[in-house]
């Protein structure tokens, strides 16, 4: 299993990257543009085509890896359906009548088909939901959080954003609960989404559009039903509201705003979560860092107090509910109305920037440890999958091609690297397990320098070629929290260890290719030889 969930997570993730530069190429063809208008917080046409490389990514790595049975295709035929719906939605503009038919057809497959159904009930543990209600239920819930995220998607990174932290709450659960059908499923949408994220950041160059926010309310909607299955795992249904989280939360403030006011609930307007906190004075990064931070905090909420009774479930809840549509509350009495300004956000630099000699030798020091480090995973001994090998052979090849050619080099650098550093630091943690100290192994020192030397290079450099976002702070947040995690282990491997090892990493290689434009060349030549390396490990064990 561990296998399937590494391939599941690296094919999706791969599938995302490769698709979005060729679908942005064409999208100006194909009319997938969104061009700036009343509600729109961007000021320059921007393409709308990563929900497809999103949704794509994520069908195909499950149907390549996951067990394929009767749930599971049917789950993925409704996304399919959904995806479709939104496709056609983002490029002739459908009215909310048509987008209802394809959110309650797509939902009716899965119900229908897969047999998702909410049959718990909070309070009430020894009595199940009539199939009927059971089916009406799970209907509604599923198109309500399908327009929810839709609805949060008014910022650059933020539903994919919030619906990265959701499905990493789920993921965990499911973990716990041993549902590694589950896990498979997650891991496939978790690749996607830091796929898609790595074009969506503010500012972004890609929108998901509403193929890819209506895809992802979907997923996230049918997974939290999933893993609230009492045959699954004996998890409260009152968890998925803090799964949940924000976007419940916005949908239900900004329509309970509008009936108030007395206009239709399905009258867009900017009354929104994000535009309240604008129109506060927080920037756009600022905006997007708070409203994760609420996620991250309702995610949080569900994972410690998984075990806890109804009434407390029910009781925290509340208070955070109260907390967050107190927000639309206070603004309404304000005078004011949200005026936020599509602009960069102007973020001043940070203070204390070191002189420019101590300024260099983190970045040099980062330079040379970074080659040592991966040549340190690629000869620890250990055995490779054929499978990583071949992989490695063709990505090999294509950065290899974008060198000779000099085109499109960065883009095959970066998923090179990426691909191939996550392959040798996931192997070379395998081998490494089999060492009684393995917090005190060469890795992981090598990967505590490595952390030093990234956090000095960001203080120190003072270079706005480098400038953090809110996706940023939320990997951090992760590289710190999950080597804690200690019992969060796959097979052999202490995923905790090697995420946060990956995250510092893909920290190091970014600020190697954006602080040296020639380091886009030498990273190439080695990323072609650590591909080269696997590929060789797989016939040398």
């Amino acid at each position: 299993m561990s296998t399937v969930l590494f391939f599941s997570f690296i094919g999706s993730l791969l599938i995302c990257m490769a698709l979005i530069p060729a679908l942005t190429a064409s999208a100006w063809r194909f009319q997938f543009i969104d061009v700036p208008r009343d509600r729109r917080m961007h000021a320059e046409p921007i393409a709308k085509v990563g929900g497809i490389a999103l949704g794509a990514g994520t069908i195909a790595a499950v149907l390549l890896w996951a067990p394929q049975d009767r749930m599971i295709l049917a789950s993925l035929l409704g996304g399919v359906v959904i995806l479709l719906f939104g496709i056609w939605d983002d490029r002739v503009g459908l009215d909310h009548r048509m987008k209802f038919a394809g959110q309650i057809l797509a939902a009716a497959i899965v119900v229908a088909y897969a047999g998702v159904r909410v049959t718990a009930i909070p309070f009430v543990d020894d009595q199940a939901l009539p199939l009927w209600a059971a089916a009406t239920i799970t209907m509604v819930i599923i198109v309500g959080m399908t327009n929810a995220v839709n609805l949060a998607d008014g910022l650059d990174g933020l539903a994919g954003g919030l619906s990265l932290i959701s499905f990493t709450g789920i993921t965990y659960l499911a973990y716990q609960a041993n549902d590694q059908m589950l896990m498979v499923l997650m891991v496939s949408v978790l690749g996607s989404l830091l796929g898609f994220l790595r074009f969506n950041t503010y500012p972004a160059r890609v929108f998901m559009g509403d193929a890819g926010s209506q895809f992802l309310g979907h997923y996230l909607a049918v997974a939290a039903i999933l893993l609230i299955d009492p045959a699954r795992a004996p998890y409260s249904p009152l968890l998925v509201l803090f799964l949940w989280g924000i976007p419940l939360l916005d949908t239900v403030g900004v329509m309970g705003q509008r009936l108030w006011q007395g206009r239709s609930p399905f009258v867009g307007d900017r009354n929104h979560l994000h535009h309240k906190l604008l129109a506060m004075g927080l920037s756009h990064r600022q905006a997007v860092t708070v409203i994760y931070l609420a996620q991250g905090l309702s995610v949080l909420c569900a994972v410690v107090l998984r075990w806890q009774s109804d009434a407390m479930l029910l009781g925290v809840y509340a208070v955070f509910a109260t907390a967050v549509l107190s927000v639309f509350v206070w603004s309404s009495w304000r005078s004011a109305s949200p005026t936020p300004a599509a602009v960069p956000s102007g973020e001043a630099p940070a203070a204390g920037v070191a002189p420019d000699a101590m300024r260099a030798w983190p970045l040099q020091g980062l330079t040379l440890f970074v080659p040592l480090y991966l040549l340190a995973c690629l000869a620890t001994p250990g055995k490779i999958p054929a499978e990583v090998g071949l992989i490695a052979a063709g990505l090999a090849a294509v950065v290899l091609g974008s060198l000779v050619i000099a085109r499109g080099t960065a883009f095959a650098v970066r998923v090179g690297l990426y691909i191939g550093s996550t392959c040798a630091v996931y192997y070379a943690q395998m081998s490494s397990r089999q060492s009684p100290a393995e917090w005190l192994s060469p890795l992981t020192l090598g990967g505590a320098a490595l952390a030093v030397l990234v956090v000095l290079t960001i203080r120190w450099m003072g270079d706005a070629r480098f400038q953090t976002t809110p996706l940023d702070y939320l990997i951090v947040f992760l590289a710190v929290v999950m080597p804690f995690l200690s019992d969060l282990t796959v097979g052999a491997v202490q995923l905790s260890v090697v995420t946060a090892t990956l995250i510092v990493l893909f920290f190091a290689f970014e600020l190697l290719l954006q602080m040296h434009q020639a380091m886009v060349t030498r990273l190439g030549w080695l990323t072609a030889a650590m591909l080269g390396g696997l590929a060789v490990r797989v016939w040398w064990a």
